[in-house]
């Protein structure tokens, strides 16, 4: 298996000890999560799902950096604490997460609660000589750090300062470790004064204590290069002496919103909640991996209907009756999603392929064969790519579920069939999804009884507020879909 390596800017092979030590850059809480959040946490969590399906046991941390100036000034705006604000957007987070099927990470330190591992970070790049403390603010001295630049390819000496100069620093591109308080921020104590710590120490704090002096795989977005993991690399490798601190460093692509970049100034944030409320969590999963991870992701409404069409079809082909004759063969369709996904995770590549076998699992399936180990096959590796393959869980318009009851019963009543009436009033007041399947049976007896107008008239309504109906062999399935 071959990673790309921002470091190195070349694919290495995958060499790793068990537990593969992975940390991945979390949210900033104040707003809620938007595509770019759920394009990187998609990508780590696939990276996760393969390299534990390959047999790796991984060790898995995501941080929330839960003070910040942002979250400052949104809580001010508010009138509410920070604890608060971050709080409820922290639980959003995990809404959204869990509802795009993506696994938790075993840890999810918060800055806020580490600050003693921070400032015992602080304290020894001091004591070596690679902080000073000025004004009770401490800054990292970053040209004591010889190989600073190699992750992003900057040179030091060519770096224009990062903003205005600040009293008493000794270079313009050293960084804050630690800040000092200001009126109306929260601060904590520490032996350089009332402050707060810097953006970049908190990840490093979190990652050694969780995960230890040196990671296997550090994960997060393109933007977080230069300066955030620039930054990580030269104090943690100058407070523990050891190199490197994260063997792969991966890195995935920024989101465009059409041919512009999504951000907030521009006013086209794509939040995972409108999405969720337009589209299934397979189909953003799809859209997501359907571009390499590296690359960007160019978000278009045609793109995400186009992949629930995608998973529609998967969907239908791995729920698919076979026939009884030979087993279709689908070994060499698994050797080709390994091999897809040991280049790189090269998830389109493998996407590909589950196509590909869901074809043949159609084509085998009308021509008699026996498909269900194939359509094994295709969930399990449909499985590693965080798909579920489930039905969509789309809301049934209760009203309109109402209305066309009081309409079909009209129409059996004055047809003779009270009974089939009362039994869809009664299952009426039992939630929207018995009532559907009261339906479903009272069109399978008017059939037998050869009420095909009536039987129709059904289906016809059910298809009006969204539920399609699919006869076989077993019996009618009832799907809730959103019209595409």
């Amino acid at each position: 298996m071959k990673v790309f390596n921002t470091l190195s800017r070349k694919e290495e092979v995958f060499d790793a000890v068990a537990p593969v030590k992975m940390y991945v850059c979390g949210v900033t809480p104040y707003d809620d999560c938007h595509l770019g959040h759920a394009m990187s946490y998609t990508v780590f969590d696939t990276v996760r799902r393969y390299l534990e399906y390959r047999g790796y046991q991984v060790r898995h941390v995501q941080n929330f950096t839960d003070v910040d100036d942002k979250i400052i000034d949104r809580a001010a705006h508010k009138g509410i604490s920070i604890a608060e604000l971050t709080a409820h957007y922290i639980s959003r987070y995990f809404e959204d997460m869990d509802a795009l099927n993506i696994q938790r990470a075993q840890v999810y330190p918060r800055a806020t609660e580490e600050i003693p591992k921070m400032q015992e970070v602080i304290q020894v790049l001091i004591q070596k000589g690679h902080a000073y403390p000025v004004e009770g603010s401490v800054y990292f001295r970053v040209g004591r750090f010889h190989n600073y630049g190699r992750l992003s390819g900057r040179d030091i000496s060519q770096m224009e300062p990062a903003g205005p100069p600040e009293p008493g620093k000794e270079s313009p591109h050293d960084f804050a470790l630690w800040k000092a308080s200001k009126p109306g921020e929260p601060s904590w104590e520490s032996p350089w004064g009332n402050g707060r710590p810097g953006w970049h120490i908190e990840c490093t704090a979190m990652a050694i204590k969780y995960l230890g002096a040196s990671l296997d795989i550090h994960g997060g977005g393109r933007d977080l290069i230069f300066p955030h993991h620039e930054n990580e690399i030269a104090q943690s490798e100058s407070f523990t002496g050891i190199q490197p601190f994260a063997r792969y460093w991966m890195h995935n692509g920024m989101v465009q919103v059409g041919e512009q970049k999504m951000s907030k100034s521009l006013g086209n944030l794509v939040t995972v909640r409108g999405l969720l409320e337009r589209y299934s969590p397979d189909a953003i999963r799809l859209l997501v991996l359907g571009t390499h991870y590296r690359n960007p992701l160019t978000y278009t409404d045609a793109a995400v209907e186009s992949a629930e069409k995608g998973v529609e079809r998967l969907r239908l082909t791995a729920q698919r009756i076979g026939g009884y004759g030979s087993e279709l063969d689908a070994v060499p369709y698994r050797q080709d999603f390994i091999e897809a996904m040991d280049a790189d995770f090269n998830t389109p590549q493998a996407i590909a392929v589950l196509f590909e076998l869901a074809r043949e699992i159609n084509k085998a399936s009308e021509d008699n064969h026996s498909t269900s180990q194939a359509q094994v096959m295709l969930k399990t590796m449909a499985g590693v790519l965080g798909l579920t393959l489930k039905e969509r869980e789309e809301p049934i318009d209760i009203l309109r579920l109402t209305e066309l009851v009081t309409s079909l019963s009209t129409r059996l009543d004055a047809a003779n069939q009270e009974e089939l009436s009362r039994e869809i009033k009664a299952a009426s007041g039992n939630g929207a999804g018995e009532t559907v399947n009261r339906l479903v049976e009272a069109r399978r007896k008017l059939r037998s009884v050869k009420q095909w107008q009536l039987a129709d008239a059904i289906r016809s309504g059910l298809t009006e507020i969204g539920i399609s109906l699919e006869d076989t062999p077993q019996g009618t399935i009832w799907r809730r879909k959103k019209q595409i």
